[in-house]
């Protein structure tokens, strides 16, 4: 599980071998994780806390692709 980044509230990963749709993990330091369409960015399940989600949808939005190739590497390779 890379992590992509680490913010102040929260990291951002991606799982190798993960379902579609392409999408992220957003994990709060207290656990509690949301998993995020990477073309959307629309929280597909679990549940964080506005200011990790807004945080982390906010980084997200800036780095797509980044998100994009990093999900086809670890997925399609």
């Amino acid at each position: 599980m890379p992590t992509m980044i680490r913010l102040s509230r929260c990291k951002i990963c991606l799982y190798a071998a993960d379902h579609l749709p392409p999408h992220f993990h957003i994990l709060a330091s207290d656990g509690r994780e949301a998993l995020v369409e990477i073309s959307t960015l629309v929280v597909l399940a679990g549940g964080v806390g506005k200011k990790e989600l807004t945080e982390a949808l906010e980084w997200g939005d800036v780095h797509q692709e980044l998100l994009v190739a990093k999900w086809e590497e670890l997925n399609y390779a």
